[in-house]
């Protein structure tokens, strides 16, 4: 079991932003949280700039109450999580366990398609807006939306203001 200070960030294997992952990753470990990395499989993910991260475990082996919130990583990559019914009753189970949630760029798709977006002030890559708000999301064009316990950035420039939002919220 883990401690009660550390964040999951949750990537595509391929293609997933390495800054969105970079800059949020250097603000969690410098504000004391500990960062655990995951996605589908062990091994590796492979981000679209070349950044190669370790996965410290697959999907399968992660238990929601080791973590104080979930990060979705963006990035093209994200296309492929979008149908997997796992990925998206991980997502779930975070907002079931009242964990903070948080996705930006492209992976805040991954929220709208779990359900957990309907009715909630959001943000998004701007030509992913529809897709949201087709899931009953209220897309506001922000770089970083915060409602309730679900915090989403709309890609990279937003990434750091994304990570200190996520700080803010877990105090």
């Amino acid at each position: 079991m883990q401690d009660h200070r550390t964040i999951l960030m949750f990537l595509a294997q391929e293609n997933f932003r390495d800054e969105e992952y970079e800059i949020p990753e250097s603000i969690f470990k410098k504000s004391g949280f500990e960062v655990q990395t995951a996605s589908v499989s062990s091994g590796e993910a492979i981000g679209k700039f070349g950044t190669r991260v370790r996965i410290d475990l697959p999907l399968s082996q992660i238990h929601v109450d080791d973590y104080v919130a979930i990060v979705f990583v963006g990035g093209s990559g994200v296309s492929q999580l979008l149908g997997n019914l796992e990925v998206l009753n991980l997502a779930r189970d975070f907002s079931k366990a009242g964990k903070l949630s948080a996705a930006i760029c492209w992976a805040p798709q991954i929220l709208a398609n779990a359900g957990l977006l309907q009715g909630k002030k959001a943000t998004v890559t701007p030509e992913e807006k529809e897709t949201l708000e087709a899931k009953g999301a209220i897309y506001t064009g922000n770089p970083v939306e915060i409602d309730d316990s679900i915090i989403t950035a709309n890609g990279p420039k937003a990434a750091e203001e994304f990570g200190e939002k996520i700080i803010q919220f877990l105090g």
